[in-house]
């Protein structure tokens, strides 16, 4: 099974890749920005191909050829303005969407941001980005794509500890971007989460077991 990881020079997204890799169960394709990052990745001994989000749908179509899953981790991150969250976290997002559509991928599976889905809890601070996550969520589950939404809480940057609470509405938290990609990790082949979206936070629960109960 061949993954695609969109966003995977992002922090999760490397987390991911590393995983994906030592798993030895999936190849594994990276779409990034700069030829410094191609080298990176293919050192790393990972498939990488260069492609942006702001490109055409043809473009990010080429880079999905082949794949089973994409995984969409990208984000315009919160040193730029909401222009780029507009053009990346909206508009980039819905055409990878339409790239894996045209491309005969089945399985897509998005990083979100907890609550996304729910307007009375956003964080006003960054309205734009809850607005932009909101929406490129809506368009992924009216797509046909097989889709697994994941809406983490507060992102850490320390070890992950593999234990979450994964729920439809969570108030609010945090996690560990590691335990994010396994949770990643862990939803490519869950039946049991296909279709589904879900808020994720740190617990008490095992991530494999956590999905089971979604």
């Amino acid at each position: 099974m061949k993954v695609l990881v969109v966003g995977a020079n992002g922090q999760i997204g490397k987390q991911l890749v590393r995983l994906l890799k030592e798993s030895g169960e999936y190849n594994v394709r990276t779409l990034v920005r700069t030829e410094e990052q191609v080298k990176q990745f293919e050192h790393f001994g990972v498939e990488a191909i260069l492609g942006n989000l702001e490109g055409t749908v043809e473009q990010l179509e080429e880079a999905a050829k082949g794949c089973d899953v994409v995984v969409f981790t990208a984000g315009s991150g919160g040193q730029t303005g909401y222009d780029k969250t507009l053009l990346i976290d909206l508009d980039g997002a819905v055409k990878m969407m339409e790239a894996a559509e045209k491309a005969g991928v089945k399985r897509f599976i998005m990083v979100s941001a907890i609550q996304a889905h729910n307007r009375n809890n956003w964080n006003q601070k960054i309205k734009p980005y809850y607005v932009a996550k909101h929406y490129a969520d809506r368009m992924l589950i009216q797509s046909n794509l097989i889709y697994t939404i994941i809406r983490p809480g507060g992102l850490l940057n320390e070890p992950g500890t593999g234990k979450v609470r994964a729920a439809e509405n969570l108030e609010g938290g945090f996690i560990p971007r590691e335990d994010v990609a396994k949770t990643i990790l862990a939803v490519i082949n869950a039946e049991n989460a296909f279709n589904k979206s879900f808020d994720l936070v740190s617990g008490e629960t095992p991530i494999t077991e956590a999905i089971k109960h979604l």
